[in-house]
């Protein structure tokens, strides 16, 4: 697992470390999460009782009062929620007016905990869905480039090959191969006919950081 960390778990401790509070937090999904260090007063929950939340709970009937966290954190779970949009909406429920939501998401990304792998989302689409919010931070976590290094990396982990010890090598050597391209990409387009520029078309997620109206 060191390998995937060096390019998308440093990313997001580093995202994470940026908005850490010492606030209540609601920590949604959150079974496993390694950072309750950037938010130590947190609650956490998930519908899995096996990852030892505090609470067991689904994220579409959360069971708070309105209003009652001043920061919501969910991270890698939007994309598993059978109805983002009712999920969302329980955020919303739950966050203080004036509180933040942080999150973070996958975009271009293998499957991973199935069956429960249910969507992917782009940067206009996580628009759509927090329209009713006010966002203050909607960054990619990877430029396209870095994410075919992204993919490569989940394949070694997630992928058994005949020869398997020989071709991981060859596709970690892609990997670096993958992130040393990066450095030359000059621009980037939203479309094939190229009149649309557009950063980032192919990032492995986004992080988003929003406000409740």
């Amino acid at each position: 697992m060191e390998i995937i960390q060096k390019i998308t778990r440093k990313k997001m401790r580093t995202f994470l470390s940026k908005h850490g509070t010492d606030e209540r937090v609601l920590d949604i999904g959150s079974g496993g999460s390694s950072y309750g260090e950037f938010f130590p007063n947190r609650l956490c929950v998930d519908i899995d009782e096996e990852r030892k939340p505090d609470i067991v709970a689904d994220v579409h009937e959360l069971p708070f009062k309105d209003g009652e966290f001043e920061v919501v954190l969910c991270t890698e779970a939007l994309e598993h929620f059978k109805n983002p949009q009712k999920a969302i909406n329980e955020i919303n429920r739950v966050t203080k007016p004036g509180g933040k939501l942080i999150l973070t998401t996958r975009f271009v990304y293998p499957l991973h905990d199935v069956p429960y792998d249910y969507f992917r989302y782009t940067k206009y689409g996580l628009k759509e869905l927090f329209k009713n919010w006010e966002i203050e931070i909607l960054e990619s976590e990877s430029e396209s480039l870095e994410s075919i290094a992204i993919l490569l990396q989940r394949l070694i982990f997630q992928v058994n090959y005949r020869f398997n010890k020989f071709i991981k090598i060859i596709l970690l050597g892609f990997v670096q191969i993958f992130l040393f391209l990066n450095k030359f990409t000059k621009k980037e387009f939203g479309d094939i006919k190229k009149e649309a520029e557009e950063k980032d078309i192919m990032s492995s997620g986004y992080y988003l950081v929003c406000q409740k109206k």
